[in-house]
């Protein structure tokens, strides 16, 4: 009878402390990938912020937009200084939760699929969002998936009608991050 006791009480106190604790990372990965007839446009970003806290599934994604590197130097300065106006937005944030939270347990490695929604700034420009991913929990880590598309209107990014048959009216954009508990 003891041994049950001890096993509920050890259970119970590693959920408790595990269901609390905030995860993170400051590698997380964003990838975007616009594909017209013309000219297919994609960038990488390895240094994005990313809070997820265990108790409520509330999360801050953050990204630099000087942070995307291109292929090619013409189109990062383009995308810095004439679409995204990086000097005066610096910054992309997603605020916001995965709404089946309740479904999740943080204390064994399983695989979910996730409802995720909240609010996207991007150039200075907040919307509502909503997707769905991938979470898996794994040796106490978390990982992240998920691939959403973003109209280029909705923010407000004008794109110079000599170029405008180059870049989609549309954006694919991948996110992906392994995020650790914080200590």
């Amino acid at each position: 009878m003891r041994i049950y006791l001890f096993i509920f009480l050890f259970s119970f106190c590693v959920i408790s402390v595990t269901s609390g604790q905030k995860f993170y990372t400051k590698t997380g990965h964003v990838h975007f990938l616009s594909e017209a007839p013309i000219e297919t446009i994609q960038s990488d970003n390895n240094n994005a912020y990313v809070v997820l806290d265990g108790a409520s599934g509330q999360f801050e994604f953050s990204v630099l937009i000087k942070g995307f590197n291109f292929e090619k130097a013409l189109m990062q300065q383009h995308f810095n200084e004439n679409y995204l106006e990086s000097d005066k937005y610096p910054k992309s944030v997603a605020k916001g939760s995965v709404l089946n939270w309740s479904a999740i347990r943080l204390d064994s490695d399983h695989e979910y699929n996730v409802n995720v929604g909240g609010q996207l700034t991007i150039h200075g420009i907040t919307k509502p969002f909503s997707t769905q991913g991938k979470l898996v929990i794994k040796d106490g880590m978390i990982s992240i998936f998920s691939t959403y598309t973003i109209v280029i209107a909705d923010y407000e990014i004008e794109i110079p009608k000599v170029v405008r048959d180059n870049i989609s009216k549309t954006v694919k954009v991948t996110v992906s991050a392994d995020l650790q508990p914080m200590k």
